[in-house]
Formats: structure tokens, C-alpha cells, sequence
């Protein structure tokens, strides 16, 4: 179990602030890396650190869990918070996360993977032709991103 799942038996549905970390990996067509989740909402590989985990680390892992792509080295391109990212889940877990995003062009391999339960499809997207499902969230970041690739 995480440690989140163990928080959870803490404190229950409670609001909490969770540190997350989402990478838009673009390949050498300057076109970005979007995973489509089982809410069919198109997003950035990435999700919540674990104990002991620097966010590099848990970008890293979690772009090779939901993608099956290696990435190196990573940029940050910003921190976002507040109450509009307030996230209640079905279950009725609360939380704001503090998602900490990068972008890395440093790809070890491009071959994808997904594994049917986080991951529904995962493709590399024009900047100007994104899926119509994707998030606003993501939307917002993408505009950061499109600042490092003019």
C-alpha cells in the first residue's frame, strides 16, 4: 500500500494537500506526449510523490508506468496550485494538489506502452491539434509548455 492509501485511513475523505508531478515530453516534431486516462480526459503523464521521492523522480516514474517511455533529464516549467485545481474524487476523497511540472526532450526510447488501466491510449499530439477531451488543466500548462518550443 502507498502512502497515500495509508494517509487515507487517517484522516478518510478530509481535504489534503498533495504533491504531484505531470511531464509534457515532446519528441524531435515538437509534438507532446498525452496519455488518455479510463475517465477518457486526454492528460500529461504524471502523478503523486511517494515518501522519500524528489518530484524529478516521480515524473520520471510515472511518464515509464503510464507510458512505457524513458525520459532523462528534465526543465521545470512551473508550479501550479490553488483552490481552482480542488479535486473531489467519487469516492469522496478531497484534496488541492501542487502539481510541479516539467518538459523534457531527453527521450531514452519511444516506444509506447500502456497498460489498459491508467493508461487508455498514449500518443504524441500536435501543440495546435490537441484531442477536444483534454483537460483545461492541461490546457493551461501546455500554453507554459509552448513558451519553451517558439
Amino acid at each position: 500500500m502507498g502512502y497515500i492509501e495509508d494517509l487515507r485511513k487517517i484522516v478518510g475523505t478530509r481535504p489534503l494537500i498533495l504533491v504531484g508531478a505531470v511531464v509534457g515530453v515532446m519528441d524531435e516534431q515538437d509534438r507532446i506526449l498525452l496519455q488518455k486516462r479510463p475517465s477518457g480526459v486526454w492528460g500529461l503523464p504524471g502523478g503523486l510523490l511517494e515518501l522519500a521521492e524528489s518530484a524529478e523522480e516521480a515524473g520520471r516514474r510515472e511518464v515509464w508506468e503510464e507510458t512505457g517511455i524513458e525520459i532523462g533529464a528534465l526543465e521545470l516549467v512551473g508550479v501550479f496550485s490553488g483552490e481552482k485545481y480542488f479535486v473531489k474524487l467519487e469516492n469522496g476523497d478531497e484534496f488541492y494538489p501542487v502539481t510541479i511540472a516539467y518538459r523534457t526532450t531527453d527521450i531514452k526510447n519511444k516506444k509506447i506502452r500502456i497498460d489498459g488501466v491508467e493508461t487508455l491510449d498514449a500518443q504524441f499530439f500536435e501543440l495546435t491539434n490537441l484531442p477536444a477531451e483534454t483537460s483545461a488543466l492541461v490546457r493551461t500548462m501546455i500554453q507554459k509548455y509552448t513558451k519553451y518550443v517558439e
